[in-house]
Formats: C-alpha cells, sequence, structure tokens
C-alpha cells in the first residue's frame, strides 16, 4: 500500500532549486570580501541588539563564501554559506532576516526530520514554517528580492504539516507545485559521505559544501541543540515567534513521559512521618538514638477513563495495563476507577483483595464529554482521592472541572496540528503516547 512518503507529488525543480528569475537581475558586486563580511557581521550585531536569541545562535555559524555553487544562502549548522552577489543586494535588514533563516533551519533540525519525503516539497514546507516565523517575530525585514514562501494560512503549522497540505494539493487536486525556496537546503540525513574529513572537509574541487561523517552531523546536531538551550535562557523567550517559543520551551523544559510520571504522581501521595517506633540506624553504634522514616503505604486515587468516542480499544488496555503494573508495586492500595461521557458508567472499586478482576474491567460509554460529572460523582459518592487521575482528549463541553475539590492529573491524548494539545487551566496536564 503507498504511504504518504513513498508517493511522489507534482512538484517543479530539484531540492536544492533556488532559480528566482530575479537572481538574474543581480549584478555581480564590486564590494571586496572585507566589505562583503563586515555587512554580514553587522547585521549580526544588530540581531544581538534587537533579537538576541537569534543573534547568539548567528554568531556561532562561521561565515563562508559559497558564490560558486550558492546562488543565495545555506547552512549545514557549522557554516553559514552565501553568496557575495546576494549579500550585496540587500539591506541591513534583510541581511538579518536571511540569518534569521538559516538560524531557524538548524533549531527545527530540518535536516534530520525529512525521512523518505519528497526533498523540495519539504523543503518548502520548511521555508513556510520559518518565512513565517521571521515575519511574525519581526527579525529583520521581509526579502523582497526574490518571492519567497509565506502564508498565514500555515500560522502555528509544523512542517510535516505543511508538507502534508501541499502533498494533498499536488496528489488530489492536481495542482504542480511550481515554487523556490529562499536557501540551498543541504542534506544532513545521518550516513558517512565519502571523502568526509576529520573536520569536516569541502569537495576535492572546492566547489560545494562540507562534508562529514555520521557522527560529525551528530556531533553538530547536538552541539546547536544545546546553544540554542543556553540562547533561550540567557535572552530569554518572551519575544520569540510562537512556533520558536513552543520549541524552546520544550527543550528548556523537557516533557515527561506520562508513564514516568504517573507513578511519580502516585508516589506523591505516599505521606512520610518520623517515629521512634522504627528507629534510624544512623548513630546507633555511638548510642545516638533517632526517629527513622514512618511511611504511609496507603494508595487512594481515582482514574477516570474520557469515552466519549476518541478513545480506542487498544488505548484502554493500555492504560489499564499501566495502572496495574503501578498498584503492583504496593500491597496495600484503593483505586476508583470509572469510565464517562456526559455521565459516571461502571464506576468500581479495586483494592489488593480483587486487582485480579482489574483488567477484566469493562469500558462503557461514548457519548459526549462532561468532565463536571467526575467530580460531582465523587462528590455524590464522598471520594475524595488523594490524586485524580483522568485520561481524556481534552475536549469538554464546559468546564475542565472542580479545581479546588483535588489534585489532579490529566493524561490527554486529544491535539491538533503538530501533537500540540489541550492545556487544563489546573493540575498537570501530560500527553498521551502509545509505547512504539
Amino acid at each position: 500500500m503507498d504511504t504518504l512518503e513513498a508517493k511522489q507529488p507534482k512538484v517543479t525543480g530539484t531540492p536544492n532549486d533556488t532559480a528566482h528569475k530575479a537572481l538574474d537581475r543581480i549584478p555581480e558586486t564590486t564590494l571586496s570580501q572585507k566589505e562583503i563580511e563586515d555587512r554580514l557581521i553587522s547585521a549580526r550585531i544588530s540581531m544581538l541588539l534587537q533579537c538576541p536569541f537569534y543573534g547568539n545562535l548567528a554568531c556561532r555559524l562561521e561565515m563562508r563564501d559559497a558564490t560558486d555553487w550558492c546562488p543565495t544562502a545555506a547552512t549545514d549548522g557549522r557554516y553559514f554559506y552565501y553568496n557575495r552577489n546576494f549579500v550585496s543586494a540587500l539591506s541591513i535588514p534583510n541581511l538579518v532576516f536571511l540569518w534569521g533563516h538559516e538560524v531557524e533551519h538548524c533549531v527545527y533540525d530540518h535536516f534530520g526530520r525529512r525521512g523518505d519525503r519528497n526533498p523540495m516539497l519539504w523543503n518548502i514546507a520548511n521555508d513556510y514554517i520559518v518565512n513565517d516565523d521571521l515575519i511574525e517575530g519581526g527579525v529583520g525585514e521581509k526579502i523582497t528580492l526574490v518571492e519567497i514562501c509565506h502564508d498565514w494560512k500555515y500560522r502555528g503549522w509544523t512542517s510535516e504539516e505543511v508538507y502534508a497540505d501541499l502533498f494533498k494539493q499536488a496528489e488530489e487536486e492536481g495542482r504542480v507545485i511550481d515554487m523556490s525556496t529562499l536557501d540551498v537546503h543541504l542534506d544532513m540525513e545521518d550516513g558517512d559521505d565519502e571523502g568526509a574529513g576529520g573536520n569536516g572537509q569541502e569537495d576535492g574541487d572546492g566547489k560545494g559544501p562540507a562534508k562529514y561523517t555520521a557522527e560529525q552531523k551528530r556531533e553538530i546536531k547536538e552541539a546547536f541543540k544545546n546553544a540554542t538551550i543556553q540562547a533561550a535562557k540567557s535572552a530569554g523567550a518572551g519575544k520569540l515567534p510562537s512556533g520558536i517559543k513552543r520549541l524552546v520551551k520544550d527543550l528548556v523544559n523537557p516533557q515527561i513521559s506520562w508513564r514516568e510520571l504517573l507513578p511519580q504522581q502516585i508516589q506523591s501521595v505516599i505521606r512520610s512521618d518520623y517515629t521512634f517506633h522504627t528507629p534510624s540506624r544512623k548513630g546507633m553504634n555511638e548510642g545516638i538514638w533517632l526517629p527513622g522514616m514512618d511511611r504511609e503505604q496507603t494508595i487512594d486515587i481515582a482514574v477516570a477513563m474520557d469515552t466519549s468516542g476518541s478513545m480506542t480499544d487498544d488505548m484502554s488496555r493500555d492504560i489499564l495495563s499501566e495502572i496495574k503494573g503501578v498498584m503492583d508495586q504496593y500491597t496495600d492500595f484503593k483505586i476508583h476507577l470509572f469510565c464517562f461521557d456526559t455521565e459516571v458508567h461502571n464506576p468500581q472499586e479495586f483494592t489488593d483483595a480483587n486487582m485480579d478482576d482489574f483488567m477484566e474491567y469493562e469500558v462503557m460509554g461514548g457519548g459526549g464529554t462532561d468532565f463536571d460529572c467526575c467530580f460531582d460523582y465523587m462528590k455524590e459518592q464522598g471520594i475524595v482521592p488523594k490524586k485524580f487521575i483522568m485520561f481524556t482528549d481534552g475536549y469538554p463541553w464546559s468546564s475542565w472541572g472542580d479545581e479546588s475539590y483535588c489534585d489532579t492529573l490529566f493524561i490527554v491524548h486529544g491535539g491538533g496540528y503538530g501533537g500540540k494539545i489541550p492545556e487544563a487551566p489546573f493540575g498537570i496536564t501530560v500527553p498521551y503516547e502509545r509505547k512504539d
């Protein structure tokens, strides 16, 4: 069966085609090499003052004249390749935009995310994302010397989503995608390049970009990722475009897996205190008696499964299996489990006495989605859990429930473009992900 990646959409040009007609009208520059570099340095200084996040990262890229093979600009995460004539024809604010364009390709790791997608269409999708960010964030001035990919339709999308949309236009609607990217997109997929030198060497004739081994590519990628984190911490993310801000947030505060978070949250409800009934062994040899830890081992939680129609049988089994796995660690527990849509279904209480029945629990429901019914049910039944865990798609009809009733963990399997999930206004929200 054909997959989205395996099909070849109707796209003209080559992956690195920047054959803008306007480029033919750009005259050969009369500026010296030093003057060209001074213009690029001036643009970087402007970035450091006006948009330090971009400026810090731009300073990591070593400038390299690539006029012989590059019509505009390019990057591989280590070098900023440029065409002298193109740089000469741009204003300083335009050059800020150009620097920002190359920086974002590195930040988003557009080199390593293509997979089996059509290279040209993938490059176009990347440019839509990058140019949208820069224009939204006011990073320099939009380049008009050549036509660039920009459409507010794609604001807030990911490259994968833009690619899918362009692919649909090409395959289902019969449209031929005849566009060009602003810059040359270098293929940095893992794999050893023949002739790659220890520090990244140019082709033998000096007419192409540097070649790297697979290990060097991974090192470049990791180094830029770390630099991005440091740039975000030092410059702040307050004025960044929304797409970059989300990415930086994920890098600085990586999202923990719900499978890791769930046992941590359950463990957090176990109270600890000091008691002389179990004195600490520390100091006994010296005749010093100190109180030891007295841990309350009772686990008392409530678990609600949103069965409004978006949860599959596999997800239900996955969730029940994870909860049982955590409970197997304890000998004293109470689990209030129920399903819900607009009302609560099949509420049951599990303890160590009937835990063998847990995996036979029947999932019920399938109507709308009302989070309030969960809290109303617990109040009516006098259930006050130490932790309330809700598996949901994150789209309630009205409110997310009673914030003040109990500590709540929302594990959300819904989401729109790019896997972005709805976030609860209280408690902890973490995305649901299936095991590979």
